[in-house]
Order: C-alpha cells, then structure tokens, then sequence
C-alpha cells in the first residue's frame, strides 16, 4: 500500500471516530472563525520520546541507526513536522529499550 492510500485511510478512520464522538474535539481559542483539533496527545508522546533519548544518552544519529530510519528521520519526528506511525512509535520506544502500557481511564 502507499502511503497516500495510509494516510487517506488514516484519516477517514479517524472522520469517523469524530463523528461517532469516540474522539473528543478540543475548540482552539482566538481563531477567526470556530476551529477544533484533536488533542496534542501526540506531540506529548513525541516529547517523552525525546526525554527517553536524552535520558539514555543516545544521538538522533545512533537512534537511527538502531532503528532502521535516518537522522533526518528522528530530526523532522522530534521537530513534529510529522507524527510518526504506530509502529514507528513502538519501534524507537522498543530501540530506546522501553514499552507502551495501556491501562483503563477513570471516569469521571
């Protein structure tokens, strides 16, 4: 598959979950006109991807290496030009030696 095709599904799956209300929309405030986005969860992720590497003293340049991606890879990732993929995420997470836990949201 392309990566047009990924994206466009991504982002159709993504539609739908909007609609359904499964994925909560956050209003951003002194916009012209009224303007949502979906939570900044992802650009989160990516900064405790970032303290990890530092944390375990490794380079843009090594953790490529270990990753299969290039330096300029990591350096537009931790810029958050982009969100990387799912298995991206889990592949520097597992390279940085450390894992994802998924745990039940309180409710409040």
């Amino acid at each position: 598959m392309s990566k047009f095709f990924d994206d466009t599904m991504q982002g159709l799956l993504e539609a739908v979950e909007i609609e359904k209300r499964n994925i909560p929309l956050t209003e951003r405030e002194g916009m012209p006109a009224p303007t949502y986005y979906i939570s900044d969860n992802d650009k989160e992720l990516v900064d405790k991807l970032i303290e990890l590497r530092k944390k375990e003293n490794i380079s843009q340049s090594e953790l490529a290496k270990m990753t299969g991606n290039t330096q300029q890879a990591i350096s537009r990732l931790e810029k958050k030009s982009h969100s990387p993929s799912l298995q991206t995420f889990c592949n520097i997470l597992n390279a940085l030696g450390y894992g994802i836990t998924i745990e039940k949201k309180v409710m409040p």
